[in-house]
């Protein structure tokens, strides 16, 4: 239970799904939890999990793609818990499902905003802490459509396409500093997002569950906390050894 004893950790789009799993999870592990998102009754209710359990966290309003809202966020985590070890890039959207040739520039730049700037942003502003601890670890929230294609989401694969490539460059960039900078990219993981989306289609949920299940060799779709162990894995120091890596979280669907 105390593989982040001790540390602190930003955790973006906490408010539900993979984000508050990990947030809760972090906590167990006796992390901090600084917990981003910009649904203030979602973020709270985070939060009142994590203290529920006698776990240490603290809610934030942030809008990932305001450079400005990051800034003064991560200021005031930092002035709050002494110190920033990790950040875990995961507010993301999906956006349109679109072809190229329909989409509109503002729909291109909704999900690219709030995806690709979003990262940038927290990146850029927690980095000079880590710099100051001497170490820290960034793991980037990226998807299985950020390096393989599809038939649906077009500006969603290429948002997160440039978060596996910015991936990489941190790492390389920060590795003097001893701050490792990582991916994960998931496949279908039932979200209450996702379950919403799969509920409109015909079948409703159960319908989009199975179809969805059949699509992973492993048989199933994901559950928020698989991708949670994976972000403690790689935010603790057992992945000490461990930079510019791209982590599958798939059940097999990127081996196909």
């Amino acid at each position: 239970m105390d593989r982040l004893k001790g540390k602190v950790a930003i955790v973006t789009g906490a408010g539900a799904g993979m984000g508050r799993e990990t947030s809760i999870l972090f906590a167990k592990e006796g992390c901090a939890v600084a917990v981003f998102e910009i649904n203030e009754t979602n973020g709270q209710e985070t939060v009142n999990q994590i203290v529920n359990f006698g776990g240490i966290a603290k809610f934030w309003k942030v809008d990932v793609s305001n450079e400005e809202n990051v800034k003064t966020a991560v200021e005031d985590v930092k002035n709050t818990f002494g110190k920033i070890d990790i950040l875990i890039n995961n507010a993301g959207i999906t956006g349109v499902d679109k072809k190229t040739h329909e989409l509109t520039v503002e729909e291109w730049d909704q999900v690219f905003n709030v995806d690709v700037k979003g990262v940038f942003f927290c990146t850029k502003y927690v980095v000079p802490y880590m710099m100051e601890n001497g170490k820290g670890s960034i793991v980037n929230l990226s998807s299985i459509y950020g390096t393989l294609g599809s038939h649906e989401l077009t500006p969603y694969h290429a948002a997160k396409g440039a978060v596996f490539a910015m991936t990489k460059q941190d790492a390389l960039n920060y590795a003097k500093n001893n701050i490792r900078v990582n991916s994960i990219h998931p496949g279908t993981i039932m979200t209450p997002l996702v379950k919403e989306l799969g509920s409109r289609m015909e079948g409703g949920l159960e319908a989009y569950n199975k179809l969805m299940s059949e699509k992973h060799p492993i048989g199933h779709a994901g559950e928020p906390i698989d991708v949670s162990y994976g972000c403690l894995y790689l935010a603790s120091d057992e992945s000490k050894f461990v930079t510019g890596a791209a982590l599958y979280i798939d059940g097999g669907y990127s081996a196909m």
